[in-house]
């Protein structure tokens, strides 16, 4: 193994003078005024904003929450370039399977933080030994302290995952579990396509219906049971799509207020927690906690993260700009099914808040496992923890 490919142990720490550069500048933010309707529809309102920035700056606890996440054994290595930050927790039991677990945006590896104990001890969280798992959970380039895209290319998803079998492969994994949401999915299932021979099966949450740049969908033709979450797909496709565009087109304009304006990144963040969120949840902080909530918020603030992950969706976006155009001019609709016959095993969680239909997603019926819940939503590690550990471990169980 060369100097490049090392494992280097890894821990967080903000210098002071970041941390106090925070404080002081949300202190000094320059507020709009109140949006002339009331609620969510333009947007996050000012008073609530108000309120969890001066709770960020004046009664977040950085350093203790920066303690509790380098409980976790963390590793940097380099690989095609980039430095790639990941945790890297292992089982005490014998017969644990290795687990590469990929996050989405807007995230980091530390939404999995409530469901690494109960994966990887299952003896100490009122589960069965025999469903443990190794667990090695990378920050995607671009994101927290994996290094910000810096060459066109860098990031996109076939990279990735061509990276995160790379990565397995320097931990000393020839066969392994997967588990991916929102971007990550798209990692977890490329996965399973150029490393097939390795991948025991894959685990997703996050999922939408159909691609949002795509044609509406057309509720009444769907069972009754799929027509509500139809009719959230197209609203989002409809009137959510902002923040993608943006990121997908123009992310270095974007990325000056995110890197610039803390307030700006959080209301950034925030708005997708409020939207993506259990239904049942209010706030976006009655969903995961407004400690859990600030320190994702803070770990983009910290590593210009707002800014180098809107560069990693641009670089998805082409990849995906570029499959649509080849398949159009093959006469194919560029659609692609996980659990295509042959390919690993397939299971899905669908949690309340999401968009995904099987009917869709899985019209020939070839997905191993597919279960849904009536609670969560689109960061089910975060939102409902012991529904997803349980979850994945009935998957795996029948893949051991």
């Amino acid at each position: 193994m060369t100097d490049d490919e090392a494992i280097r142990p890894f821990r967080i720490h903000i210098p002071p003078t970041d941390v106090d550069d925070l404080t002081q500048r949300l202190h000094r933010t320059r507020w709009p005024a109140a949006s002339p309707e009331a609620g969510w529809t333009r947007g996050v309102p000012l008073d609530y904003l108000q309120d969890l920035a001066r709770y960020w700056a004046d009664d977040f606890n950085w350093r203790g929450r920066e303690a509790e996440l380098n409980r976790f054994p963390q590793f940097r290595t380099t690989i095609g370039g980039l430095d790639i930050h990941f945790l890297h927790v292992r089982s005490a039991e014998p017969d644990a399977i290795p687990m590469i677990a990929t996050h989405g945006w807007p995230s980091s590896p530390f939404e999995f933080e409530k469901i690494i104990g109960p994966l990887t001890d299952p003896r100490s969280h009122g589960g069965d030994p025999a469903d443990a798992f190794h667990l090695v959970i990378p920050s995607l380039p671009g994101y927290g302290f994996s290094t910000p895209v810096t060459a066109p290319g860098s990031g996109n998803l076939f990279q990735v995952a061509q990276d995160w079998s790379e990565l397995m492969s320097r931990l000393g994994y020839d066969r392994f579990a997967v588990q991916g949401t929102d971007v990550g999915s798209g990692v977890a299932g490329m996965l399973g396509m150029i490393a097939a021979d390795r991948v025991i099966g894959i685990h997703l949450t996050g999922g939408q219906a159909a691609m949002p740049f795509g044609p509406p969908l057309d509720v009444d033709a769907l069972p009754a049971a799929d027509r509500e979450r139809a009719r959230r797909f197209n609203e989002f496709r409809a009137n959510g799509l902002g923040y993608l565009q943006l990121q997908a087109s123009r992310p270095q304009t974007l990325g000056y207020a995110l890197t610039d304006s803390p307030v700006g990144q959080l209301a950034w963040i925030v708005e997708k927690f409020q939207e993506w969120t259990d239904p049942a949840a209010k706030l976006p902080d009655d969903a995961v906690g407004r400690d859990q909530l600030l320190t994702n918020v803070s770990i983009f603030w910290f590593t210009g993260a707002g800014a180098s992950a809107a560069h990693a969706t641009y670089e998805g976006m082409q990849v995906w700009r570029a499959m649509t155009a080849a398949a159009a001019a093959s006469d194919g609709d560029g659609a692609e099914h996980f659990g295509a016959a042959g390919g690993p095993p397939i299971g899905h969680a669908v949690f309340a808040a999401d968009t995904t239909i099987k009917s869709l997603v899985d019209p020939a019926n070839q997905v191993r496992h597919w279960s849904e819940f009536d609670v969560g939503g689109h960061f089910p590690a975060m939102e409902a923890p012991e529904l997803l550990s349980a979850d994945i471990r009935v998957f795996f169980a029948s893949l051991r």
